[in-house]
């Protein structure tokens, strides 16, 4: 069975695909999943469900959301409905757990390739950090349950989620600049600042890239772009290690130019500290 939830839910097994069509039962099953192999109370969905005021029925109508979403199961696996009541989607003391293979489960995996790529990565083995971090940005394929409607328990959890899935972003960009394909990542950072433009550290990724393409220029309007709105949206200027990344693209700073493979761009904003505080 495939279960995904990094963009539109989906449910498929042996090429037949089967998600819950109606919201409520489409909000269970994605609360269930955001939680998988962890128990699920029965107030949390509930909450997920009609917030602060549930209707009287509450309950039993729970319980009819949780039966279609077995019964989804049931016909995607060919199994009896009470068999997934047992293995699947089993009730527990106070609420509902959905038990899912690691190997069956987009987020799961993608949370095991992220781990082991940022392992890589702090161990300096960045072919392997880049393509184990290229793998697990390639699961999503839009936010996260895309195509199911969020309440107030879920929504927390996928703002995490979305955190996790820019810092993963970020980190596969990193890894593939130590390798020195700084043209290659050009276009995803330009997307992703158009998207996250106050984000200093896509920020400092896309001023180093292009100085390192032969693009100055362009490295400078980066800063200068991010300057302009971090003072008129929050009053606020970027960080010191960035007003010396800037300095430094100014001067063409030779730290700009270290080998690919040992260049970490935390390791080059620390360098542009200490040779500033040497200079004072």
């Amino acid at each position: 069975m495939e279960i995904q939830i990094l963009g539109p839910l989906v449910l498929a097994h042996a090429g037949a695909v089967a998600t819950p069509t109606a919201p409520k039962p489409r909000s269970v099953l994605g609360l269930l999943l955001l939680h998988a192999d962890q128990t699920v109370q029965v107030s949390a969905l509930i909450q997920e469900l009609w917030g602060g005021s549930p209707p009287v029925s509450a309950l039993t109508t729970l319980q009819t959301y949780v039966l279609q979403i077995r019964k989804c199961f049931a016909g995607l696996l060919g199994v009896p409905v009470s068999e997934v009541a047992k293995r699947v989607l089993v009730t527990v003391p106070g609420g509902y757990v959905l038990r899912v293979g690691a190997d069956e489960f987009d987020l799961r995996l993608f949370e095991q390739l992220a781990s082991a790529g940022r392992r890589a990565l702090a161990a300096g083995e960045n072919v392997d950090a880049a393509a184990l971090l290229v793998r697990a940005c390639a699961l999503w394929r839009g936010p996260a349950l895309a195509d199911v409607r969020a309440g107030t328990v879920a929504e927390p959890r996928l703002k995490a989620l979305e955190q996790v899935r820019l810092n993963t972003l970020e980190q596969c960009i990193e890894a593939r600049m130590r390798l020195g394909h700084h043209q290659d990542v050009l276009a995803e950072l330009t997307l992703l600042i158009a998207e996250h433009g106050l984000n200093e550290n896509l920020c400092a990724q896309l001023m180093v890239a292009l100085h390192r393409s032969g693009q100055r220029r362009e490295a400078l309007a980066v800063f200068h772009r991010l300057r302009t709105s971090m003072v008129e949206e929050l009053g606020l200027e970027p960080s010191k290690r960035l007003h010396l990344l800037q300095q430094a693209v100014l001067a063409d700073d030779p730290a700009l130019e270290v080998a690919p493979r040992d260049d970490g761009l935390t390791q080059l904003l620390d360098h542009l500290v200490l040779q500033r505080a040497r200079v004072r």
